[in-house]
């Protein structure tokens, strides 16, 4: 059973973490680490960012696992895709789709978030978890609300 998350105090927490005198990056490792940690089924939490050729997303700060997939081509993958799209991508069971990159073979579902800037996408906000169907539509609105925010950063 999924315990209640209370997504508006993460929110705040969140802001005061954009808020900070800390550095881009470090401020970015915090909200990773303030998601993955107030969050049971957030098991892996990270941002790809757009490079400048505007052909890959390149991972930035992240919790979790460590992964193979530093550097994603736009359109492959479920950040590939959700770039290439410019829309939010919910997978609830990553074992059926055929563009999937697997990071580890415990992530059963996965949401990636794209961050815009000036109405142009610069990175995304990837989330994986280890329970099948996990995401829902205030798990969508929260990490929207959270890309809108982070993208004051990028």
């Amino acid at each position: 059973m999924k315990e209640k998350v209370n997504f508006s105090s993460i929110l705040e927490k969140i802001r005061d973490t954009i808020n900070s005198p800390s550095s881009k990056n470090e401020k970015l490792r915090g909200i990773c680490e303030l998601l993955r940690d107030s969050i049971p089924y957030y098991n892996w939490v990270g941002f790809y960012i757009l490079d400048e050729t505007g052909k890959y997303l390149v991972l930035g700060p992240f919790v979790g696992e460590k992964t193979e997939h530093v550097k994603i081509p736009v359109g492959k993958g479920i950040c590939g895709q959700a770039a290439e799209k410019k829309e939010t991508f919910v997978v609830q069971d990553v074992s059926k789709e055929t563009n999937y990159l697997s990071c580890s073979p415990e992530v059963r579902s996965e949401i990636v978030v794209p961050i815009f800037k000036n109405g142009e996408i610069v990175g995304e906000l990837d989330i994986d978890s280890h329970t099948v169907s996990v995401f829902t539509g205030k798990d969508r609105k929260f990490l929207e609300d959270i890309s809108q925010m982070v993208s004051e950063l990028l």
